[in-house]
């Protein structure tokens, strides 16, 4: 299983022959600034196959239509509500709200409890925002959303062990680092992958910083460069 992170909370799972691109904010990302984005989209999307949306937030969701034109076969999968929003917009969906696994050819998915907040650009209700729980023949990874620390991450290990989970930890919005490390424990999950910092000025973090707090708990903080990729 590969994950190639670009900013935000954005990145892309290649996993079983299939690529899921997660909550894509490209088009105006501060980032970006005058750099032209869609040569880097052009440079690592070669295919995607899926789009996963934890919540309705801008920064989450503002290049879906982009990416359901330039691959005319992608599946968006997230809530019921925001499901049925880019449905009406003539885009293919699959929707689903807190509930079982169901399985897809890249593995079994669950959509989980977040603790955050879900509306449109446009005032249109977002439904519950959420996470996902993926189990694959490759490992089982964790992806949080924009989410506070809370008590339902202690439920995630119950359904199998995670090889990585992926937590916000900018802050203000969501967790903060400290609080990520606390969900490390609830999620009894060594190794974290950071995101949701950085991109704005008001969820800056020291990142050498930052890694030393985990560390000094054993743990493992990975920070992704734009365009960088690991292995798990």
């Amino acid at each position: 299983m590969k994950i190639t992170f670009f900013t935000h909370n954005t990145f892309l799972l290649e996993v079983n022959e299939k690529n899921l691109l997660i909550d894509p904010f490209f088009s105006g990302n501060p980032f970006f600034n005058n750099r032209n984005y869609l040569k880097c989209i052009d440079f690592y999307l070669k295919k995607v196959d899926y789009i996963l949306l934890t919540h309705a937030h801008y920064d989450h969701v503002c290049d879906v239509e982009f990416f359901s034109q330039k691959f005319s076969n992608v599946l968006v999968i997230s809530n019921y509500e925001i499901s049925n929003y880019f449905e009406k917009r003539g885009i293919k969906t699959y929707g689903m709200n807190y509930g079982s696994f169901i399985s897809f050819p890249f593995g079994k998915l669950k959509y989980v409890f977040s603790a955050h907040s879900s509306v449109f650009s446009d005032g249109t209700y977002g439904g519950n925002p959420g996470g996902f729980l993926l189990h694959t023949n490759k490992g089982n990874l964790y992806i949080s959303g924009d989410t506070s620390l809370m008590n339902e991450m202690k439920i995630i290990p119950i359904f199998g062990s995670l090889k990585i989970s992926i937590l916000p930890i900018g802050g203000r919005y969501t967790m903060d680092v400290e609080e990520a490390i606390l969900a490390s424990d609830f999620l009894k999950c060594k190794r974290i992958l950071g995101v949701h910092y950085d991109t704005f000025e008001e969820i800056k973090i020291d990142k050498n910083e930052s890694k030393k707090k985990f560390s000094e708990k054993g743990k493992e903080l990975i920070l992704l460069k734009m365009g960088e990729s690991i292995y798990v």
